[in-house]
């Protein structure tokens, strides 16, 4: 009991550490590990501390929580400081990896996701972006996907009976639902994740490499596919062609009513309710659905890895931690204290009995990452991938348009060629 008193004390602010020796006890290595704020609650960290430091008593966790913003500058100088004193393990944005991969400051785990840590069974949305070449940089942490939020009155006035399982039948429905004052969907012209969805679904990308150079394929014609459906599904509602799903933020429009359909992550389920507490108990989930009725459509995967520096002073007590927060004990209790998706797809059946997550899980197995290049970043900087859908959305020639993209996302990923 004086041991878990001493635990709980020792947590303040954004900060879990553990406190002076005991007593009696041995002189513990400390781990100084970066995590992302919002990522774990208190509560977790509280529990995952207390549990680490008691079965590995030779350790003692320095446990610190970051902002989001400005992050990829502090985690750059993180990696270059060679004073000793910098964190030993560090929470990532899976398409983050390459930015830290590419200057050579990463701890190389291929071995221990290999031998350890299942490595085939992580979601490929979270696992790919944290590989470099052969090598895995990037341990996969947790998983968060979009899904369709709908209304389950508006679905049952419709005639609706269950939730559509492909692109099809997701067409014909929300065509009934865009009726009566109401509408169908209210899908923003600039949801490029969403886009990115049905493009790789037709089996298309964004961007593909050749020859060590990285090229835009907007204009292929599996991702002229993947827009012609966008089109097509936009279309039955009245989400503005030329803003993103956050101007206005759709939360807000799906609570103010007249809207059965949004794509969303489930948690924004919570914002709505907050809005619109009429809408209690009227909210459902289901995956996006894909192309067959075999699968899922596939998705954008967001969520976080976890990486050990270089310049990491115990490159053992790191990989130690990695483990156990990325293990199936800790990661299931995380998935399930936060709602979010497990790194594994053999553990999904943790959070099948959340409606939101369970559909989150079912496409996250089938999830994608943004193109695995550190110089992705300077797509979205200026993403020229908005700016092709309202120009298609209003009715310019989509070919075109598409090569039009294509050219500029060549010229982010490999200047010299721009």
């Amino acid at each position: 009991m004086r041991r878990r008193l001493l635990a709980l004390l020792c947590v303040t602010g954004s900060l879990v550490s553990a406190c002076g020796m005991l007593p009696g006890e041995h002189e513990r290595r400390t781990v100084t590990v970066w995590l992302m704020k919002d990522s774990a609650s208190r509560e977790f960290l509280q529990r995952f501390t207390e549990d680490f430091e008691r079965t590995h008593e030779d350790l003692r966790l320095d446990i610190r929580v970051q902002e989001w913003t400005g992050i990829v500058e502090k985690v750059r100088a993180a990696l270059e400081d060679d004073s000793g004193d910098g964190p030993d393990v560090i929470e990532v944005g899976n398409t983050q990896v390459p930015l830290y991969a590419d200057d050579g400051r990463l701890v190389d785990l291929t071995l221990e996701s290999m031998r350890d840590w299942g490595q085939e069974k992580w979601l490929p949305g979270l696992a790919e972006p944290g590989e470099d070449g052969n090598k895995q940089y990037g341990i996969p942490w947790y998983a968060a996907n979009r899904v369709v939020v709908y209304r389950k009155d508006l679905f049952e006035r419709a005639g609706i009976t269950r939730p559509p399982r492909t692109r099809d039948e997701w067409l014909a429905d929300t065509e009934k639902l865009d009726s009566g004052g109401d509408q169908g969907i209210y899908l923003a012209g600039q949801d490029w994740y969403t886009l990115s969805g049905f493009i790789w679904d037709e089996g298309g990308d964004l961007a593909r490499e050749k020859d060590h150079e990285w090229h835009g394929t907007l204009d292929t014609p599996a991702a002229l596919r993947g827009m012609d459906f966008y089109r097509r599904l936009q279309a039955l509602g009245d989400g503005p062609v030329d803003a993103d799903e956050e101007h206005p933020p759709q939360a807000g429009v799906f609570a103010r009513g007249k809207v059965a359909q949004i794509i969303a992550v489930p948690g924004l389920a919570q914002s709505i309710v907050r809005q619109s507490p009429a809408l209690k108990g009227k909210l459902g989930f289901f995956p996006v659905p894909g192309r067959t009725a075999a699968r899922p459509g596939t998705v954008f995967t967001g969520g976080s890895d976890l990486v050990v520096p270089q310049n990491t002073g115990d490159q053992f007590a790191a990989t130690t931690v990695v483990a156990a927060l990325t293990g199936a004990k800790w990661d299931t209790e995380l998935a399930r204290t936060m709602n979010y998706v497990p790194n594994k797809t053999t553990l999904s059946g943790a959070v099948a009995g959340e409606e939101g997550v369970a559909a989150m899980a079912a496409g996250a197995a089938h999830g994608r990452a943004t193109p695995n290049t550190p110089q992705w970043a300077a797509v979205e900087a200026d993403n020229p991938i908005k700016e092709y859908m309202t120009r298609v959305l209003r009715g310019a020639d989509p070919a075109t348009e598409a090569r039009r993209a294509s050219r500029k996302i060549t010229g982010a990923l490999t200047p010299d060629v721009g």
